[in-house]
């Protein structure tokens, strides 16, 4: 994102503004503060990562520290996210986010928020009041660059700035940013269209095979078949024209993600394990969401302890929360333990509508669109008005920046409509008010499993996996969220918009939702695998993660349980350390069979002894990926449209292996027929990874390794993309060199078609032991502090890239212990 000009590069070079600057934002950690609006005294432990724990007498002043807290280390993200969430980038950084914020304000995020805030319980809402309190009690004694580094940086070219008071709805509108980057199979549903220009029918089902229910688990069963048949392709006349379609991808991919670059590799693990199966005989739960990396890390870890916990004030609460939002979003209470991954649910569809002037076509009948106007208010430029138009289902999302193309012209004008033309509109649960601001209260307060279903069924969107565990041994699996039950089709292609016999009828019912207690087995993994098999009566999705990783971690517990191995939080780390490479081991026995020369043979010598781990320092690794990014390609990508290249991950190992044994199949054939089976297109990609090994990284094979290759820059979500190398140097870390992959548990992605860097991580890591809370696990990407320079800004990043983790110390004896700062909040 580029948000400065040249003059910022000279200021900051000026010899000591970036030092004075850092020093004044830094925040007081110790001794006494006042707090307006507290009604006690509230004590802040932190221990020598930054980390607090907060103790109150009463939930709302819990919940009003938490707010400063959090504004204390992270509001400039803070205040970023709120400025996506409403679509006003602009205001901060100028014209280049005009399109952004038009296609937010489209999506109505704001809207949504506010009138979920009106739909708040008294009790909940006097919490996130609470809250803002909290965070406006900070600003009320700070301002400008005291505030943060980014608000210096932000005043030489918007000056004059001042961050707005905090409101509950900043905060639920965050939900509608985690909704949007965890949205499922939207990318998916206009790639196939696209596709279905350029690729045979035949061709697109090879490129979206249906999940591998004979080789790769189900979370609620181990072995099943699909749910139903594949989609037919949609007629023409119900596919929007690739221009349209091409249009509305970019601007999608153009959207900030808060929570990383949307792709196959968003996900996560997690697993639980019955007492009967560990060292304590009590429950273990880990957990690893799969985001895409910033500084400061999404996560910010904490605990909410209430002094005295009653019905009045109900919190003892450790984990990961989001700055921003009260409460904790994934960790334990005293209680019971719980972690997410992302069901990936297919929650949103596009229609295609039938447009004339103000007004739309459903059934026959020309119904008025609702039309809103909004100004987009510009730093340093003129006032942008735009106007919002939707149908009974939801935004019209062409046409919202002039760079979208007409639909196109060639349909058939069945209605009659003067002026005719089609635009895509959006229907999405995340569009709709609903009950998710109350969940996480819920959550943090749940006591057994009937209250932890009771909370779960309050979090509609977006949906996730949860997995539970509790002090009293059970452990379980519940499936929450709004998911459409649909008149017609399965969501994977754009539908008409002119009949109703295509829209959504209803939503899955709660009750009938995924869900497993104490299963036989004694574990339940979740790693956005399929959950259920051909007997469950909904539809969930057709886009499921083809579950290698769900496969390996299955794998690593069936092993340990055969042995009589009984399990630790060791254990559950090493784990999610997993770097095994299954399409590696997939190709193992066709490489064994070739009989290559030259460069070739040396490929295929260096693989031979390969154990298919994507070690950092492993020399296989390194070469085994250069080979299949270039087979990706070289056979694969220019068969495909330019936009939808062969990208990696899952899915192409799912395609890839399923040709494996099809070696005369036409994917294997190069555009000048010089390559015409799969042995010669394996050679060949062979002996040009041999030459690009090579050239990355010397003629020594010895001194290759994976993780000279595969770096993670961690970048500023607001400046680290400039484009000026000071402001970029002041925000952003790194490179550091790592293990895993794509597809892998350890699962560090990469986008092929853009080479071996990282676009995805582990965004943090924890195990909870329910035998012993202290003897709990945890890590984060970066540190707690969004302040750059700051000693706890990336202070867990070499920890978390060597897959180590720290003490998680919850009780009162072990959070005063490990205390290095201590802070009373006063009134």
């Amino acid at each position: 994102m580029s948000v400065v000009g040249g003059l910022v590069v000279l200021v900051l070079v000026a010899g000591g503004l970036v030092v004075l600057t850092v020093q004044r934002s830094f925040p007081q950690l110790d001794g006494e503060l006042s707090v307006e609006g507290l009604d006690a005294n509230v004590t802040v432990y932190r221990d020598d990562a930054g980390i607090p724990v907060i103790e109150a007498e009463s939930a709302t002043d819990l919940f009003a520290a938490q707010g400063f807290v959090h504004a204390q280390d992270r509001f400039w993200e803070m205040d970023f996210r709120r400025h996506v969430t409403s679509g006003r980038l602009a205001e901060l950084f100028g014209e280049a986010q005009v399109e952004t914020d038009t296609f937010v304000r489209t999506l109505g995020w704001r809207a949504v928020a506010e009138q979920e805030v009106e739909l708040l319980d008294p009790l909940t809402l006097s919490w996130y009041q609470a809250y803002a309190d909290g965070v406006n009690a900070y600003l009320a004694e700070r301002e400008g660059a005291s505030l943060s580094l980014e608000y210096a940086v932000l005043g030489l070219q918007n000056p004059g700035y001042e961050p707005e008071k905090w409101t509950p709805a900043d905060s639920v509108a965050w939900l509608k940013a985690m909704a949007w980057d965890l949205r499922s199979n939207l990318e998916d549903e206009i790639d196939r269209a696209i596709l279905a220009t350029s690729v045979s029918p035949e061709q697109l089902s090879t490129l979206y095979p249906t999940y591998p229910y004979e080789t790769n688990p189900t979370v609620l069963s181990a072995m099943a078949t699909p749910f139903g048949e594949a989609a037919e392709d949609a007629p023409a006349e119900q596919q929007a024209s690739v221009d349209s379609l091409l249009a509305l991808r970019d601007v999608v991919e153009g959207m900030p993600a808060l929570l990383g670059r949307a792709g196959s590799d968003i996900g996560s693990n997690s697993w639980v394990v019955a007492g009967s199966l560990t060292e304590s005989g009590k429950p273990l739960l880990a957990n690893d969401p799969h985001l895409g990396p910033s500084l400061p890390s999404v996560w910010y870890q904490m605990g909410l302890r209430c002094s005295v916990v009653s019905a009045e004030c109900p919190f003892d609460v450790a984990g990961f929360s989001f700055s921003g939002m009260p409460g904790i979003i994934i960790g334990h209470n005293a209680r019971v333990a719980w972690g997410f991954t992302n069901l990936g649910p297919d929650t949103a569809d596009l229609y295609i509508e039938k447009v004339a002037e103000a007004n739309y076509e459903l059934d026959g009948v020309l119904r008025p669109l609702t039309v809103r106007e909004e100004v987009v208010k510009v730093a340093g430029g003129e006032d942008v008005p735009i106007t919002i138009r939707s149908t009974e289902r939801g935004p019209l999302v062409t046409g919202v920046t002039g760079d979208f193309s007409s639909i196109a012209a060639d349909y058939p004008a069945s209605s009659g409509l003067p002026e005719e033309s089609y635009e895509l509109s959006l229907q999405w649960t995340a569009l709709t008010p609903g009950q998710t601001p109350r969940a996480i209260f819920a959550v943090n307060q749940a006591t057994d499993w009937a209250s932890f279903r009771e909370g779960a069924r309050l979090f509609e969107v977006p949906s996730q996996n949860l997995v539970y565990a509790d002090v009293d041994g059970n452990i379980g699996y519940q499936a929450p969220g709004l998911i459409p039950v649909r008149s017609a089709g399965d969501g994977t292609v754009p539908q008409p918009g002119w009949t109703s016999a295509s829209g959504w009828k209803s939503y899955i019912p709660f009750e009938a939702l995924p869900s497993q207690y104490n299963p036989e087995s004694g574990y339940i993994v979740t790693a956005n695998n399929a959950v259920v098999n051909s007997t469950y009566p909904y539809l969930i999705t057709r886009d499921w993660d083809a579950g290698y990783r769900a496969d390996r971690i299955t794998d690593r517990i069936r092993t340990d349980v055969d042995a009589g191995t009984k399990f630790t939080a060791a254990t559950m780390s090493e784990i999610q350390a997993d770097n095994h490479n299954a399409i590696g081991e997939a190709f193992a026995p066709y490489l064994a069979d070739l009989t290559p020369s030259g460069n070739a043979k040396k490929g295929a010598t260096l693989l031979a002894d390969w154990d298919f781990a994507d070690d950092a320092d492993s020399a296989e690794s390194a070469y085994f990926n250069i080979f299949w990014r270039t087979l990706l390609n070289d056979s694969f990508s220019p068969k495909l449209p330019e936009a939808i290249p062969a990208s990696g991950g899952g899915q192409w190992f799912q395609i890839v292996s399923g040709l494996l044994d099809d070696p005369a199949s036409s994917w294997w054939v190069s555009a000048d027929d010089n390559v015409t089976g799969r042995d010669e297109a394996i050679t060949h990609a062979l002996g040009a990874a041999w030459t690009e090994a090579e050239d990355l990284m010397g003629d020594n094979p010895e001194d290759w390794t994976w993780g000279e290759l595969h770096t993670l820059t961690i970048r500023n979500a607001s400046f680290g993309e400039s484009g000026i190398a000071p402001i970029e140097w002041l925000f952003n870390r790194g490179p550091y060199e790592l293990a895993g992959g794509s597809s892998v548990v350890n699962a560090v992605g990469w986008y092929a078609p853009d080479g071996y860097t990282v676009d995805w991580v582990p965004s943090m890591r924890q195990v909870v032991d329910l035998a012993d809370f202290d003897g709990s696990t945890w890590i984060n990407l970066g540190g707690a502090s969004g302040h750059a320079f700051a000693p706890t800004y990336v202070d867990q990043t070499v920890l978390w890239q060597e897959n180590k983790t720290r003490a998680w110390a919850y009780t009162p004896d072990a959070v005063d212990s490990a205390a290095t700062d201590v802070l009373t909040l006063t009134p």
